[in-house]
């Protein structure tokens, strides 16, 4: 079946992507009779005839007219269902952007790598971002300059795929091409100009500057079509940051904003005939990101401060160091008509964190100013097996399947004594025995020093835990008619540290007349708890009102755990339905989705549980901790929404104009919060109503972007809008304590003109109107906001205005 050629803008700056009903573009290189597309295991079905909606995103096209230079920035502002921001002042999560699909969680969207899951960070968000008590993937991990195509997959497809898929899946294609080499540079630099009255500072002018550059090599290897692919990229990008005018406000934070930081990415990909019936393959990648980050200031005569080191008080600086491997292989053969695909799949994800530039108070001006706090890291490996075949039942009926074993292990990182220990006069750890007039006292104020590095407390347990699990899937497609065809898929999965899943799925298309076409699809799904989420552990020390405060995030798995009362973690389960039409007259395609999800035992992060807690108080105190959190099973959500995509294209002059309009409705309801039995009642401690406003505000309730591209002869113009609707939160000052970040749109401009067919140049600006979140002016004196800047982490970011050019040279 040959694949009709046809280029169309969609959900990008002069890009190739394509909907359910445009046709697909794979290269501009060759033509392909069988394209494998994400939700499908039959080799002859497309994009075109999938039902299932599916965008393909050409990430090079994209890519060269944007100022974007990582995965999920570029998603953010293409794909209207698709959410991810920037954080300040969040940890780990300052180096990974917590991304989105649907308004869901960071850990309910499947990332694949060339059809093969991809292992997860090991990172679980946790203060001061979006996404708490979540884990997730990066898809920052893999560089730009590596990619083909992503193909999103906006439906349930944890029957097909397995766990987390419960709003859908992103497979990251990786560059095939077999000749020459291809280079990019890219600097952007944002130029500052304060929104309201100078109420908002930074220290230069230009600042955030980012240089990137990435080469691509693809080379033939032997005589039957084998090829590798190789590309390393390098990224350095400076802080840019946004304090509150000190003129005007007492922030919290003196240093809000951008992290600095430094990204180096290898990646390969390689397949080579090894007969002609057996063809093997390797995919090769590592990355490594260095960040910068900026902790909430401590002033002169702050109790974690010692005014002999810190005279005008501190910024303690978070450094985080990332080191991501991947290293897939695998063979591929026939046996008996049957296509098989034989692989493994190693994957692992290592977090360090040093922190510079703080204190231990509790060591006086004996205390370091540096300190190695320890950090976390995750182990993937998946081993397993697909068939599928072709069988001449009425029009085709394709049947797969296959079986998998994965193993999984994650570590915590111990870090040095001072970075998590709270001392005595002596220099002796503090214990729940402690004299209390031993403890370190700060003379201006009379309160307890608190212990451990500043802006980020050491880990002070190490963890070892490690789990499999088994799957066995069948995928079915049968096409019934010319006109209509149906998909039933099922898959049994069985976890050794919680048991088994049976999840099954079916979908349908019906072509109503050559143009016009029904699709839908219901499913279940689920999610399972991640090894991060059963195991991970932090005690610290805090001081809350002149108290010396001992709070323990229990594992669920720890003995207090237990004895509160709190259940053992299990599977998120969801139940998905989606119905939608395509229309194609070739110049114009429109297709429209709407979906409901509804997911049941969604884990989060509760608040915090203190002595003064009448059901489980008296257990804390005998275990002498003044405050506890837990990961539970706590919440039940429903979303619904609907899904808008029109294109339009037309030869105008010598040129060719083509637009898209692409738009997303997101409405998240939490029906239920599921306490434990001893903490029946207590709802609005285990989610208050702050948290709920956090979780209902993953995604704006509506995303527009509309996209036009004009190009002429050599030289092309590209203008991008993305309006993005409303968010509330909620501060600390009680549940009527309102947040409102009003509408705001961004608009992008970009210029791009071929010198010759290697070599080209584009110029231009994203945010061209410098458009940031609404100040929350009353908020940010009393360090009422999340991030303790004037705005949160919300809608486009709080960078501004950028401008930027990018070189594309190849030979």
């Amino acid at each position: 079946m040959k694949i009709k050629y046809l280029s169309a803008a969609f959900l990008g700056a002069t890009s190739m992507l394509y909907s359910q009903e445009i046709n697909d573009t794979i290269s501009k290189e060759k033509k392909i009779d069988e394209v494998t597309i994400t939700g499908s295991r039959n080799k002859k079905r497309t994009v075109i005839d999938t039902p299932v909606p599916i965008d393909v995103i050409d990430i090079k096209q994209v890519s060269q007219a944007t100022g974007q230079i990582d995965v999920n920035q570029l998603l953010q502002f293409s794909a209207p269902s698709f959410n991810s921001n920037k954080q300040s002042g969040s940890d780990g999560a300052d180096a990974v952007d917590p991304a989105t699909l649907r308004g869901l969680g960071p850990d309910q969207t499947l990332l694949l790598l060339n059809g093969k899951r991809y292992h997860q960070s090991s990172l679980i968000n946790l203060f001061g971002t979006k996404g708490r008590g979540n884990t997730g993937s990066d898809m920052n991990t893999i560089p730009i300059g590596a990619i083909k195509r992503v193909e999103v997959l906006r439906d349930g497809a944890a029957a097909q795929y397995g766990s987390d898929a419960i709003a859908g899946v992103i497979n990251v294609i990786l560059n095939d091409r077999d000749k020459g080499f291809e280079g990019n540079a890219f600097y952007g630099m944002n130029l500052f100009k304060s929104p309201g009255n100078k109420d908002v500072v930074s220290d230069r002018k230009i600042d955030g500057n980012t240089f990137d550059f990435s080469g691509n090599f693809g080379t033939k290897i032997g005589s039957k079509g084998g090829f590798g692919n190789f590309t390393a990229e390098f990224i350095n990008k400076e802080y840019a940051i946004r304090n509150a005018n000190p003129e005007k406000y007492d922030a919290p934070r003196q240093r809000f904003g951008d992290a600095k930081s430094q990204n180096f990415y290898f990646f390969g990909n390689i397949e080579v005939p090894l007969t002609d019936n057996l063809k093997f393959y390797s995919r090769q990648g590592f990355s490594q990101r260095k960040t910068d980050a900026y902790a909430w200031t401590r002033s002169a005569d702050a109790d974690g401060n010692i005014p002999e080191v810190y005279p005008n008080g501190f910024n303690p600086v978070q450094n985080t160091n990332i080191t991501d491997f991947t290293f897939d292989n695998g063979l591929k053969f026939k046996i008996a008509d049957w296509d098989v695909d034989f692989y493994n799949a190693f994957g692992s994800n290592r977090f360090n964190y040093q922190i510079d530039n703080t204190i231990n108070a509790t060591l006086g001006m004996n205390s370091p100013t540096s300190f190695s706090a320890g950090g976390h890291s995750l182990l993937q490996n998946t081993t397993g097996f697909n068939a599928a075949k072709q069988f001449n039942i009425l029009e085709g009926l394709n049947v797969a399947f296959g079986s998998e074993f994965r193993y999984e292990k994650f570590n915590i990182i111990k870090g040095e004594e001072a970075s998590y220990a709270m001392y005595d006069i002596n220099g002796n750890i503090v214990t729940a025995n402690t004299d209390q007039s031993l403890l370190v006292t700060n003379p201006l104020s009379g309160e307890i020093r608190p212990g451990g590095s500043q802006g980020f407390p050491g880990y002070s347990q190490e963890v070892n835990k490690s789990r499999n699990n088994f799957a066995a899937y069948i995928d079915t497609e049968l096409d019934i008619t010319k006109n209509w065809m149906i998909s039933i898929a099922g898959r049994f999965e069985n976890y050794n540290d919680f048991g088994s899943t049976i999840n099954g799925k079916f979908s349908t298309r019906y072509k109503i007349t050559p143009q016009l076409a029904f699709r839908g699809s219901v499913s279940t799904g689920f999610r399972a708890p991640s090894l991060a989420q059963k195991y991970y552990s932090l005690q610290f020390t805090n001081f809350q009102g002149g108290n010396l405060v001992t709070i323990q995030l229990a594992s669920n798995d720890s003995d207090l755990a237990k004895e509160v009362g709190i259940p053992q973690l299990k599977q998120e389960t969801s139940v998905n339905g989606s119905a939608g039409f395509t229309f194609n007259t070739g110049k114009f395609t429109a297709t429209v989705d709407g979906y409901y999800i509804k997911v049941k035992d969604r884990i989060v992060l509760t608040g915090n549980f203190s002595q003064d807690d009448d059901a489980i108080g008296q257990i804390l105190i005998d275990n002498h901790i003044d405050q506890a959190q837990f990961f539970t099973n706590a919440m039940d959500t429903r979303t619904k929404g609907i899904d808008v995509i029109l294109s339009y294209n037309e030869n105008i002059g010598k040129g060719k104009l083509t637009a898209t309009l692409a738009g997303n409705y997101n409405e998240m309801e939490i029906t239920k919060v599921n306490t434990s039995e001893k903490l029946k009642g207590k709802e609005d401690v285990y989610l208050s109503p702050r948290e709920r406003a956090f979780i209902l505000a993953s995604a704006p309730k509506t995303k527009i972007n509309l996209n036009l591209n004009y190009k002429i002869n050599k030289f092309n113009a590209n203008i991008q809008l993305v309006r993005f609707d409303k968010i509330t939160l909620i501060g600390y000052n009680g549940p009527d304590d309102y947040q409102t970040y009003n509408p705001k749109v961004t608009t992008d401009l970009s210029f791009g003109y071929e010198f010759t067919k290697n070599i080209s140049l584009t110029l231009g600006s994203k945010n061209l109107f410098n458009r940031y979140p609404t100040l929350q002016k009353s908020a940010v004196s009393d360090g009422n906001t999340e991030s303790g800047g004037i705005f949160d982490p919300v809608q486009m970011g709080f960078a501004g205005r950028q401008a930027f050019a990018r070189f594309n040279f190849r030979f």
